[in-house]
Order: C-alpha cells, then structure tokens, then sequence
C-alpha cells in the first residue's frame, strides 16, 4: 500500500465525500475530493479562453457572438457531465478550438455554406461517431497506432500547446519571411507569462498542491494590479440563446456536396480524441489498466460524439476532448468528479461571464508550457536505434505544431511510418489497421484538405 492510498484511508468522509465515492470511486482511484475539485478548477481555468475565441471567430461566419457564448457554454456543460457520469474520467469536452478555422472560414466563408447546414454536418457527424464508438471499430482505430506514433503523438501535442502559450503571450510573433520569429521578450505579457510558467515549476517542484491553479490565479491578480486587465464586474446575465437554438438545417447537411465537409469533421473528431485521450495515458501510466489499455475509452468517445450532436442543436462546432486536459490530469484529477467540477464552472460561467474574460492568455500560458514540459518526456521511450520507429515518430511530433492541426500531424505519421517500413523492407510490421488508415488519411489529403 502505497503512502498516498495510507492517507486516503485515513480521512475523515463527509457525506458529501462517501456520495462522491460511491459515484467516482475515489479511493480506488487513489485520489480525494479536494484533489478532483482543484483538478477540476485547474482544467476549467486552462481552457476557458474558449468562451471567448470560439464566440468571436463564430460572430465573424455571421453566427450572434451572445448566443455563440451561451451555446459554448451549455456544450460544454453537456460534454462534462457525459464524461464524469457515463465514463467516469477527468475529462472536459467542449467545441473543438481546432476546427473552428475549418468550420468558419473554411466551410462558411470559403465554400459558402451557410452555418445553419454547417451544423447539420455537425449533427450527422456527430451521430456517426458516436455510432462508431460503441462497435469494436474504436479498439480497431485505437490497436492500429504503432508505440512510435502515440509517444510522438505526445510530443507533438505537447509542442503544439508550447506554441499557443508562447504565441499567445507574445513571445512568438508572425513574421512573413520565417513564419514566426521572438517577439518583445521584455513586455508585459511576456514577463507575466514566464512569471507564471517559473512559478509552475516552482510549485509543482515542491510537491504544492494545485500549483498549475495557483500560478494561474496569481498572474491574473498582477495583471489587475497592474491596470493590464480591466475589471468588468462579476455578475451579468447570459445573452439570449434563440438566435442558434434548433437552427440546424439537416436536409441540406445530406446535400451530396456536404459529405466531404461531414468526413473530414468525422475524421478530425475522431482522431483528436482517440489521439489526445492515447497521450493523457501514455503520459500518465496510472490512468491504463495493468494491460496497458485505456478503460472505458468507448464511453469516453461516446461522450464525446454524443456532446457535438447537443452542440449542432447549440450552435457551435463540433465538440473535442481537449489538449489542455493534461493540465487537470497533471493536478491529479483522476476521475469523473473532475469533469464535474469543471461542467459547474461552466454553469457558473453563464453567470459570471465577467470574471472568466478577466484570466487572459498569458495567466494560462506558464500552464501550458509546463504541460509541455511534462509530456515532451515522452519522448524518451522513442527506439532511437531504430530508424523506422524514429523518424515516424519525429514527423507526427513536428508536424502536430507546425500543422496546428493533431488530426492533420497524426495523419502525416501514419503515412510516413507506412512508407518507411516499405522501404526499409519491413512491411509485414505494418498492422492491418495502419495501412488502412495511413490511405485514408492520405486520401483526406488529396481530395478534402
């Protein structure tokens, strides 16, 4: 019996505590109510940036930024308690950040479709993942990803969250001739930023409880002091949801010009999640089964393409498990109370919309960098000797970031490692899975990207 199981026994329950158990399963999980709801708060606090960047790129493809911000909301709150309830994890589902580009200035601005059938793709992908989630298809998905492939699906999930803290802070800027380039290094947000990533590792260095959380809260409180961030109150009431409510137009989402917009949103949905709940395990051994295996994953892909068929009734993109996941994980939430705390939050958020726009960017940042940090690891266990496990694994880890996109990264490594062990000769160590899923995505590339 491990020193932390010794001290969960020994607590005191409450009769909130012994509900909390007989619903989570706390004690067998090796974790506490306080630990989940600060995990809970710490997710909640990393991800929240949601709230505002998914309402404003959605007011930009003509969708009411009021109505996007409540829908962003009640998405939310549906993915999470799906998560705690149906598959017991710590776990926030809200609409994917990564397809909101696709969805808005792809499909709405681009190709023109107007956003009432944008959403009716969003329902009938939606059903068709969590269709796909209940059959053995998912564990066939899931078998197929080579070792190689999910520790450099880790890395690249990890680097790609460097890149929004850093980019997000102002650290990295655009630049035309070298696409990024080192910002003002010595301003502000970039100070307050690695203030907070400092104060991470400080924390979490000295074994200090919730110091992803803590660090968030102390940057937001310098940037108050300091007159950066303005204070907006703390209660108002949420923007009406009617202007998107049941707006979906699902006789034009199965237009046969709309199949390739439904597949890719299938294909990204389902290969982000699988991706990103892959690497929470692999950096996090104690959320896998003596086996290996992840439990209850098909109710976790359940949830969450149950949640974007709720968020085509909303009105926002297609739900996502999210990257910043890691950061609630990394603050030992090990169960469903997590993603509990964090659908409250979300409620509350309704109401209290004028504090959560007050945590910016840059108090998030030091977070995600030290996630970063944590799953670069990974990295590690890579078989550097041999050459067609490595370099896949290098190509799914660079291009996860300099694609910006898990789906388009993974897609790439799958390619990548079927065409180097071909050439290497060693095609019979290629699963049946990969080779179908390495044409696939290529095959995405050629005719939907």
């Amino acid at each position: 019996m491990n020193e932390r199981t010794q001290r969960l026994e020994g607590e005191p329950q409450s009769a909130n505590n012994t509900l909390f158990e007989k619903i989570f399963h706390l004690r067998a999980h090796g974790t506490n109510v306080r630990t989940e709801v600060i995990a809970g708060a710490t997710t909640f606090f990393t991800m929240c940036y949601t709230l505002l960047v998914t309402s404003g790129l959605m007011s930009q493809a003509g969708m009411d930024k009021g109505a996007v911000f409540v829908a962003t909301c009640l998405v939310a709150i549906v993915g999470c308690l799906l998560m705690a309830f149906l598959a017991n994890y710590p776990i926030a589902v809200a609409p994917g950040v990564g397809l909101l580009g696709y969805f808005a200035f792809s499909v709405i601005i681009g190709s023109g479709v107007p956003w009432q059938t944008a959403l009716g793709a969003v329902f009938i992908s939606g059903v068709l993942y969590a269709v796909i989630s209940l059959f053995k298809l998912r564990d066939w998905i899931i078998e197929s990803i080579p070792d190689s492939l999910r520790i450099g699906l880790s890395g690249g999930i990890g680097l790609f969250l460097a890149f929004i803290a850093l980019r997000n802070s102002g650290i990295l800027v655009a630049n035309q001739a070298t696409l990024v380039s080192l910002g003002n290094v010595v301003s502000l947000h970039s100070l307050l930023a690695l203030l907070g990533f400092f104060l991470v590792i400080a924390f979490e260095s000295r074994r200090i409880k919730g110091g992803v959380l803590l660090s968030i809260i102390i940057i937001t409180i310098i940037g108050l002091v300091m007159g950066d961030i303005n204070y907006h109150g703390i209660v108002s009431l949420p923007p009406s949801l009617s202007p998107t409510f049941m707006q979906l137009d699902l006789m034009g989402a199965l237009q046969p010009d709309m199949i390739s917009i439904i597949l890719t949103l299938l294909l990204i949905a389902i290969f982000n999640d699988v991706g990103t709940l892959l690497a929470i395990g692999d950096t996090y051994p104690d959320m896998k089964t003596k086996q290996g295996k992840m439990p209850r994953i098909g109710r976790a892909l359940f949830s969450s393409g149950a949640t974007s068929v709720f968020a085509s009734f909303f009105g926002t993109p297609t739900a996502a498990v999210y990257a910043e996941n890691f950061a609630g994980v990394s603050a030992g939430g090990r169960t469903g109370l997590t993603a509990f705390t964090i659908a409250i939050l979300f409620a509350l958020a309704l109401l209290f919309s004028p504090v959560a726009e007050m945590v910016p960017n840059y108090a998030t940042a030091g977070a995600l960098l030290f996630i970063a940090v944590l799953m670069m690891g990974g990295l590690a266990r890579v078989d550097w000797l041999d050459l067609t496990e490595a370099a896949p694994a290098v190509v799914t880890t660079a291009m996860i970031p300099l694609s910006s996109s898990i789906s388009d990264g993974l897609g790439l490594g799958f390619i990548s490692y079927v065409v180097i062990k071909v050439v290497s000769g060693r095609f019979r160590q290629i699963p049946i899975g990969c080779w179908v899923l390495a044409i696939v995505f290529l095959l995405k590339f050629i005719f939907l990207h």
